[in-house]
């Protein structure tokens, strides 16, 4: 059985590619569909032999490097080249700019306002609050501004009643900060956010040697809520694969608990204080 994926990969790829969809002229009769082996090898910038081999399955774990350059001459998308990565049996790094990891679409937006019972927001790795639901915002109204969960966590007056264990909440809001220093670790902002939270919490400071690690995926956080009182959600965390780097999160309360009338009473609060400032 022919278990050569990784070649397979690549000369299907460049078979669907024309001299004119990468810049290149062509001259006289082709043989083969699509761009030759030569002209691949040109485009990466690697030795033509070489790719010979990777596509004949005589070499079968190319560089990072080489990978990305490949990634470029046959103009992959996202999910193809993270596909190429694996193939190769290597971890694909994240190409994002700052514009990509910023921008909530608005699909994604439409689909959190659905959620009008339950709260529901999206945030980078940094822990940055990119867009929420109108519960989302009720739910972070103690807090000026609801802007970053480290920030607020650390920074704000108002997390130190907010978040009824603060300890636990801090510890996982520490460890999912670290978490993407490994991802970003050169991302200006990350530098920027743990030098100031350093600066300004021993805390903080004290819980960032530990280098603990841990990523969002589902816990229950307990709340005291200035408005409603103590509240109990259960979270979920999704990665969102149009915008690596982003995860939408989801709040829900136990059904016909205290929590569930809470947060229902806090969103009818939310919902009339907005309809009285748009009437006055």
């Amino acid at each position: 059985m022919d278990d050569n994926h990784l070649g397979d990969f690549l000369r299907a790829r460049r078979a669907a590619l024309r001299p004119h969809d990468v810049g290149m002229p062509s001259h006289g009769t082709r043989r083969v569909a699509g761009l030759r082996r030569e002209e691949v090898a040109v485009l990466a910038g690697v030795n033509a032999d070489y790719y010979t081999r990777l596509e004949q399955g005589r070499e079968r774990n190319p560089s990072p490097q080489v990978i990305e350059a490949l990634s470029h001459a046959l103009h992959l998308d996202e999910d193809a080249r993270a596909h190429l990565y694996r193939l190769a049996g290597a971890t694909p790094g994240d190409r994002l700019s700052p514009h990509r990891t910023a921008r909530v679409s608005p699909a994604l937006r439409q689909l959190m306002d659905g959620y009008s019972h339950t709260p529901a927001f999206v945030m980078n790795r940094t822990l940055d609050l990119l867009a929420v639901n109108a519960l989302a915002q009720a739910l972070y109204s103690a807090f000026t501004p609801a802007d970053n969960l480290a920030r607020m966590t650390f920074l704000d007056p108002a997390g130190r009643t907010f978040y009824t264990d603060w300890n636990r909440a801090a510890q996982a809001t520490v460890a999912n900060l670290r978490e993407a220093t490994g991802f970003e670790p050169d991302n200006p902002r990350l530098r920027e956010l743990v030098g100031t939270l350093t600066e300004h919490s021993a805390d903080f400071a004290r819980l960032w040697q530990s280098h603990t690690v841990r990523g969002k995926t589902r816990d229950a956080k307990h709340f005291l809520h200035p408005d409603v009182g103590p509240l109990t959600l259960t979270y979920q965390a999704f990665d969102v694969r149009e915008a690596p780097g982003q995860q939408l999160v989801i709040y829900h309360a136990e059904p016909g608990s205290p929590s569930a009338h809470s947060l229902h009473l806090l969103g009818s609060l939310h919902a009339t204080r907005r309809q009285d400032g748009f009437q006055h």
